[in-house]
């Protein structure tokens, strides 16, 4: 019989072997705080972990030592031997400890996140954390059982392919074992195989086959494999047809089923990634409140229970490898590597959809001949070790719509921030329709997208850099309504649900986060922008909601009332007196005086928010965070421009081309690329990136860059005395 026990307690760490480890718990990581600080000064090295392992612990025929989660480096030692080197910090993998135990035993493993030029990921915006971060198990097994070590594979393989005209499906069951012969069972059936070089198979037809339909029927089957030696092993799996269509998206066993959700990190805040079940459970609940039935699950492996969560709540996944930002010459084999465990352990989730290459690989790195023959190499080792789903890649936003690399997998989503980090809102709109106008017959979907957002920070008069929550929610009101006019969009993904640590940052308010996420890192809260979400896709839970909540002191004699909603009438209350009523779809917008303290109230049906704002004399300077941008757009809107001469308000593009004007930008702009280094080398060489900037205002531009008032104003008087 195959017992599994988890090596939760009486582990010791410290970052040396022969130090005085001290007591931990697993699941664990060394960064549960200084990875998310901020000052990118988090412990990057070598750490040790030690535990006894005793008799009782150890009993069975053949021993294996499981690790679902070592980041990144890791080598396991039974009594100061080494047993096994693995690279990878997101897949799991097995030490086999029979013949090697004694009475008495000491497990020693060593796991290392230190910076390196052949382990994925080395240049990405998250933090790496270290650690043994999942959890550790010993599985005892007879002498006759199912294969264990390659790959970390659960030994066995579920292939469903249906037949919808039949409402059938044919499923092979694969396994692999070192006995004679295996008994599998699929729905009530069981067929006894003979096992040929340690591989059996077994074919089954499911008449009237109950399919897994997504959110709406997540149905799961059982294929269960058991050996004469009393060894058995299950999987489940679910009948379902996934296809896509260039012009009219995704389709699930037949109908056009159109992927609108999310991505996720695996990591919590005070927790780092050493998160346990009820965290992923709690994260799904969440998925669930906000109606996604997609997730982009970024940017590595997940955690099998959180696979299993997607299987049985219906969420369609993207599943990728960290082959991100950087191409490394050294890490070809890691890639590889990395893919044939993703597809090894998790084939048998109906959930999965697409296997991601790579993403944002060209931001750090040209379209050369190793970038391209690497993403050859993944892209036929995904179809040779799976016939039933389609690859994908995250493009970088500034990556040419012709280049080589996209014609390598079999369908394509890009990263944009036009409206955040460059450009404006309506650029995404310009992007989609130019590449489905120049490419019809390519699949393309949008895998990220978001806008930094701290809750502290509140503006009636948002815009992009202000971190307000305001601003983000305008930002993905655009994006909806962009989205919904484009059924052709195969998926699309925000970015990101929740914060995340990124130790690098320092921005926004907030060290050491990304704040692009609907919900704060801690969980804790939900931005106004997560129930524009919940409104546009959640259509079984009736809600209203008020938003800026937080926005409490507003100076301004009018103000706004924004309702986000999934009903489609609200009426609004001010002070218990009836104001208006609205019949719409997810938006509704009211307009109100402001002349003290109000309670303020929306139904939509039976459903009702409330909140209390005031009017202040004076604006609130707590809920700004960039102050000295505040001061030149009030400077600007009341200076007098000459509409016949140039000025800050052209986009770059127009300026150059007028040979003064141009020069003196230009040379402006040359002096300010020598203090930014190798980031101003990549927009330089990148003919993408500079049309973008090329339809940028030059106000747009100087403020994104951060440069000072007095700067702006003296450019903007030299632009004033050139004529266009």
């Amino acid at each position: 019989m195959r017992k599994i026990t988890v090596l939760r307690d009486g582990w010791r760490f410290g970052k040396s072997r022969d130090a005085a480890l001290e007591p931990v718990s697993l699941p664990h990581t060394w960064n549960d705080v200084d990875g998310q600080d901020g000052g990118n000064d988090y412990y990057r090295g070598t750490c040790w972990y030690a535990r006894e392992l005793s008799v009782q612990e150890t009993a069975g025929d053949a021993v294996f030592l499981e690790l679902n989660g070592a980041a990144h480096t890791c080598e396991v030692f039974l009594n100061g031997e080494k047993l096994c080197h693995h690279e990878g910090g997101y897949s799991a993998f097995r030490a086999e400890l029979t013949g090697k135990l004694r009475d008495k035993n000491l497990l020693e493993i060593s796991v290392s996140n230190e910076d390196n030029d052949r382990v994925y990921p080395q240049k990405a915006d998250f933090t790496f954390y270290g650690g043994l971060y999942r959890e550790v198990r010993l599985i005892t097994v007879p002498g006759e059982h199912f294969e264990l070590l390659r790959d970390g594979t659960p030994g066995i393989k579920v292939t469903p392919i249906v037949d919808l005209e039949k409402h059938s499906a044919s499923v092979t069951v694969e396994t692999w074992q070192n006995a004679a012969a295996v008994t599998v069972t699929v729905h009530g059936e069981s067929k006894t195989v003979p096992s040929e070089n340690g591989h059996a198979q077994a074919e089954f037809v499911i008449e009237n086959v109950h399919l897994w339909d997504g959110v709406d029927d997540p149905w799961l089957y059982t294929a269960t494999a058991k050996l004469e030696s009393g060894d058995e092993i299950s999987a489940r799996f679910g009948c379902r047809v996934f296809k896509v269509d260039p012009e009219k998206g995704f389709f699930l066993n037949g109908r056009s089923y159109p992927l609108r959700g999310v991505s996720r990190h695996q990591d919590l805040k005070g927790k780092g990634n050493a998160l346990s079940k009820e965290d992923h459970a709690a994260d799904m609940a969440i998925i669930r409140e906000i109606g996604a039935n997609t997730l982009r699950l970024a940017h590595y492996q997940h955690a099998q229970e959180f696979y299993d969560l997607c299987d049985e709540n219906g969420i369609v996944v993207w599943a990728e490898i960290p082959y991100i930002t950087m191409h490394m010459a050294n890490g070809r084999e890691n890639t590889l590597s990395q893919m044939r465990e993703l597809i090894t352990q998790c084939y048998n989730h109906p959930c999965i959809a697409v296997w991601g290459l790579s993403n944002e690989i060209t931001a750090a790195s040209a379209v050369n001949d190793d970038l391209l023959e690497n993403h050859r190499l993944l892209n036929e080792l995904c179809h040779r070790m799976d016939q039933t789903r389609l690859t994908t890649m995250a493009d970088v936003f500034m990556l040419e719509i012709d280049s080589p690399i996209l014609e390598i997998p079999d369908i394509n989503s890009y990263n944009l921030y036009f409206g955040w980090y460059l450009g404006e809102l309506e650029q995404t709109d310009e992007f989609f329709d130019e590449y489905h106008a120049r490419y019809p017959n390519r699949v393309i979907g949008f895998s990220e997208y978001g806008a930094d957002a701290n809750p502290a920070f509140h503006s009636s008069h948002p815009e992009k850099g202000d971190y307000t929550e305001e601003y983000q929610a305008l930002y993905h009101e655009h994006m909806l309504r962009m989205i919904e006019k484009r059924p052709y969009l195969w998926a699309t993904h925000v970015w990101n649900l929740f914060d995340f640590a990124a130790d690098g940052r320092d921005e926004g308010g907030k060290h050491g986060e990304n704040q692009k996420g609907l919900v704060t890192f801690d969980r804790m809260l939900r931005k106004d922008a997560f129930y524009l979400y919940k409104a546009a896709w959640n259509k079984k839970e009736p809600f209203v909601h008020l938003c800026g909540k937080r926005y409490i002191n507003r100076c301004e004699e009018e103000t706004e009332i924004k309702v986000y909603s999934n009903q489609p009438h609200v009426k609004l209350y001010v002070d218990g007196a009836f104001v208006g009523e609205q019949d719409g779809e997810t938006v509704f917008r009211f307009r109100i005086p402001l002349l003290g303290e109000h309670l303020i109230e929306a139904f939509a049906g039976d459903a009702h928010d409330s909140m209390c704002i005031r009017r202040v004399s004076e604006p609130d300077e707590s809920y700004i965070f960039n102050k000295a941008a505040v001061s030149v757009t009030n400077w600007f809107d009341s200076d007098d421009i000459d509409p016949t001469c140039f000025s800050i308000m052209d986009t770059l593009g127009e300026i150059r081309q007028h040979p003064q004007a141009g020069a003196i930008v230009n040379q402006m702009m040359a002096k300010g690329a020598s203090e930014r280094g190798d980031v101003a080398d990549a927009v330089k060489d990148n003919p993408a990136l500079q049309r973008m900037m090329g339809r940028m205002t030059m106000l747009s531009l100087l403020k994104q860059g951060g440069a000072d008032e007095e700067s702006i104003k003296q450019l903007n008087r030299i632009l004033q005395g050139i004529k266009k």
